[in-house]
């Protein structure tokens, strides 16, 4: 029944969008020429205005469409689809700009075009949060359902069925297992199952399924071709759980050699050009307004560990950063001055004794990084980012732990996705760099932001932070 609904879906999606469109446009127009909250001379007519939707209408509903916003979004997080949302609506207002700066038209309020592209973006979000919202509900009460069979055997078919029965908002059902390797049982986690896999064209006829679910072990890859041959006969969609999924990302890109595909095992967003330019845009925007606002701060920690210990006030250690290279942090001294081996080789613990009374209190409130604001000007570190370590600790961990040194794809950076969730200090390296690699394969610049955002809550004191 799912395909018969998407239509529906899409088509109340279009009017939902376009009554928040028209809404956005009275509160625009409300808050600037009516509320008084803005001063206003004089302007042109309501219906004057009106006109615009005239335009603006199709090529909002085209860019929706464009940004995917009218693709079925089940299994798309909320923050990617609102992400898309500011997308479209951004590519709105440089339109509407460019077209009245060329046709000369000064009698449209620019700050009109501002609240209106602004409070779109604002209703749009509530109104796709609350379309999810009411589509939860609904299937969790059996409505809005895909009905699925699970082709396989092996851990991925329990996998599968787990991520499902975890994420019952999602609306899967599974109907039941076609077992490839045809071993002697009736379930698996409770799902039933159906007889071999060469019963599937049988169990298609029999069953209405939305999709076929292919989890297939490597060894038996020789018979995707048949199942593929056999679902597309009786006209089912089918989707794939690549065997080898551990040893990729979550998002891997496929390119093409004349015809031979080439899969990019590790995709990393800040590969792209652009992307570098915007994150790189934000860590000077970031450091040098920090540097300046942080300042006085800065000067009373210099002076204070200058009084309290003898040595430098700013230490200065290597540390390995982005492909690999060796570079120098800077942070506020914390500790008795020591040598060159006893910094780089030993861990901080709880109760360390190294440290000074001075030292104590910037390590737990975080403060001690601050000087790593110059790192980021230097374009050593980022803002954002994998947390940077030592080179004996990573020759140690890259031995020890499956995919560490994947960090080193991204700048590292004064705090990350790990350590806005806990993982600092005397923390699982294991824990960290899945967070870490979380970040370096999902980076976007709201992503950053609401790293940044996080810190001032998580990110400064912590429990873990020695």
């Amino acid at each position: 029944m799912i395909r018969q609904h998407q239509k529906f879906f899409n088509g109340m999606l279009i009017i939902g969008d376009i009554i928040m469109l028209l809404l956005s446009f009275e509160l625009s127009w409300y808050l600037r020429f009516e509320s008084g909250l803005l001063k206003s001379r004089g302007h042109l007519p309501f219906m004057e205005y009106l006109k615009i939707l005239i335009f603006v209408v199709p090529i909002f509903i085209f860019l929706q469409y464009l940004y995917n916003l009218y693709t079925p979004q089940r299994a798309k997080k909320l923050y990617k689809e609102i992400l898309n949302i500011i997308k479209s609506n951004f590519v709105l207002f440089i339109l509407m700009m460019s077209v009245l700066f060329v046709i000369k038209q000064v009698h449209i309020s620019r700050q009109f075009i501002v609240l209106f592209i602004a409070n779109n973006v604002v209703l749009l979000t509530i109104e796709r949060s609350s379309a999810r919202f009411f589509l939860r509900f609904i299937r969790s009460k059996g409505y809005n359902v895909k009905y699925v069979i699970i082709v396989g055997s092996g851990e991925l078919v329990e996998k599968y069925l787990k991520a499902i029965e975890k994420n019952k908002y999602l609306g899967y059902v599974a109907i039941g297992i076609l077992d490839a390797e045809n071993k002697p049982r009736n379930q698996i986690l409770n799902v039933p199952i159906l007889g071999h896999i060469n019963a599937l064209e049988d169990v298609l006829q029999r069953y209405f399924i939305d999709e076929v679910i292919i989890a297939l072990p490597l060894h038996l890859y020789d018979m995707l071709k048949d199942i593929l041959n056999t679902c597309e006969k009786a006209g089912v969609k089918t989707l794939i759980i690549p065997a080898y999924h551990k040893y990729v990302s979550a998002r891997p890109q496929i390119y093409e050699i004349e015809d031979i595909p080439l899969i990019n095992t590790r995709y990393v967003p800040l590969d792209n050009i652009g992307n570098k330019i915007i994150k790189r845009l934000l860590d000077i925007l970031v450091a040098l307004g920090a540097l300046i606002l942080l300042s006085p701060l800065m000067l009373i920690i210099y002076v204070a560990i200058k009084l309290t210990s003898s040595g430098p006030a700013i230490f200065k250690q290597e540390r390995i950063g982005y492909k690999r290279k060796p570079f120098i942090m800077y942070k506020f001294r914390t500790m008795k001055v020591q040598t060159d081996e006893e910094s780089d080789q030993t861990w901080t613990t709880k109760d360390d004794d190294r440290r000074t009374k001075i030292g104590k209190i910037l390590r737990k409130t975080s403060l001690d990084e601050l000087p790593q604001l110059i790192n980021v000007l230097k374009g050593d570190m980022s803002i954002i980012g994998p947390r940077p370590e030592r080179a004996y600790f990573v020759e140690q961990f890259k031995e020890e732990i499956p995919k560490y040194m994947i960090k080193h794809h991204v700048r590292p950076g004064m705090t990350g996705w790990a350590q806005v969730n806990g993982w600092r200090g005397d923390t699982s390296i294991e824990e960290r760099i899945k967070y870490d690699i979380y970040y370096i394969e999902n980076w976007s610049l709201m992503f950053d932001l609401r790293i940044l955002w996080l810190t001032f809550f998580r990110g400064f004191i912590n429990k873990n932070a020695y």
